[in-house]
């Protein structure tokens, strides 16, 4: 039977379409996709993300063990600092894409909703004496605010100087009796926050109060189906459709988070070997020319007729009004400005393999 959030009863007053995601009751849209879209570009939008993981790590060996499972390197953060990086097989395939934040009782991990279960048994076989995992993931709620007025909306309700945090920076603070931690990171190129509510009971007072707060805003309550349009113009890998066990960090274009020089960690092996001997496949970003939206498992065409590779993620692009799509690709078309072509229901699309995101990221960094 699928889970529900704390916020469940919330999402469906509000006449939000429910699905089932990752095992979860999710609302997928309320007042539709692109008006959502839309709304989070010119304004804000709340999410409810309650379905993901959050693993806590301590012990005097914790730092050594995020070390050896992750291939970023941990010990660069302080505390009040965040990460993006991942867990790899030995073979280099990628078990999952994580945010790791180093907080001054230990260290969290994020994990995707789908990969809670997996994730916890494989890093329980991996983890030395020393360090301590506690799954705190049913007893956490989070919501993101994300958008240009984010910050405007979220100063509101909290009393912590919301200009001390950049982005993947993150402090303790209180919204009304809750503690939260407050964290500059999101999923879709704007700037905002997500609020981890240690304490979920609090998470329907929370929404409610950031809801009413961002009224003369405009905020709007946004669904899964516009999360993944904002995630894809951003050019943000998605578990599960870009990126997998079968595909490496390298060839997902992941590379600037793999630290080579920091030591072993599970996956190095064969990383440096991949990158030693030059990659098979890229995952590239695409324009399409005309109208045909790209899905997943779609097949991807050189300009002679050859198939060489597949579309991983693709939709209509609100904020650019054209679709876009990504896949993987023979190294040898993977340059920007190549020309391949999507086959669409059976008719070939032709489309321009782009460099970058296909949005500008509006995220607030640190001079």
């Amino acid at each position: 039977m699928s889970k529900r959030t704390p916020l469940y009863d919330i999402h469906v007053a509000a006449g939000a379409r429910i699905i089932d995601f990752a095992g979860w009751q999710m609302p997928v849209q309320y007042t539709g996709v692109l008006e959502e879209h839309r709304g989070v570009r010119s304004r804000a939008g709340l999410f409810d993300l309650s379905h993901m993981g959050e693993l806590f790590f301590s012990g005097p060996k914790a730092l050594a063990a995020l070390q050896q499972l992750t291939t970023n390197d941990v010990s660069l953060l302080t505390v009040g600092q965040a990460q993006y990086s991942l867990l790899c097989r030995d073979d280099g395939g990628i078990v999952d894409d994580v945010i790791i934040y180093r907080l001054n009782e230990g260290y969290m991990m994020v994990v995707n909703a789908a990969n809670i279960d997996k994730d916890v048994a494989w890093i329980s076989a991996r983890l030395p004496a020393g360090a301590t995992m506690e799954d705190r993931s049913d007893n956490t709620a989070l919501i993101a605010i994300q958008g240009p007025s984010a910050a405007a909306i979220m100063q509101k309700c909290t009393e912590y100087p919301l200009d001390n945090l950049y982005a993947f920076e993150a402090a303790q603070a209180k919204i009304g009796d809750a503690e939260v931690l407050l964290s500059r990171t999101g999923y879709t190129g704007e700037d905002g926050f997500e609020v981890y509510i240690y304490d979920n009971t609090y998470a329907s007072v929370i929404w409610e109060s950031l809801m009413k707060a961002g009224e003369p805003e405009g905020l709007l309550p946004v669904g899964l189906g516009a999360r993944d349009t904002l995630r894809l113009e951003a050019r943000l890998t998605l578990y599960g459709n870009d990126i997998d066990e079968t595909t490496s960090p390298l060839e997902a274009g992941l590379g600037f988070f793999i630290r080579f020089d920091k030591g072993d960690f599970i996956g190095r092996a064969a990383l440096a070997a991949q990158k030693a001997e030059g990659l098979k496949r890229r995952l590239v970003a695409f324009n399409v020319a005309g109208r045909g939206i790209p899905r997943h498992g779609y097949a991807l065409y050189s300009p002679s007729g050859a198939q060489i590779g597949q579309v991983t993620s693709g939709s209509y692009a609100p904020s650019l009004e054209r679709d876009i799509g990504m896949g993987y690709v023979l190294t040898k078309f993977a340059t920007p400005g190549s020309l391949i072509a999507v086959d669409v229901r059976g008719k070939a699309r032709p489309a321009e393999i782009v460099k970058g995101r296909f949005m500008p990221a509006n995220t607030r960094r640190r001079p």
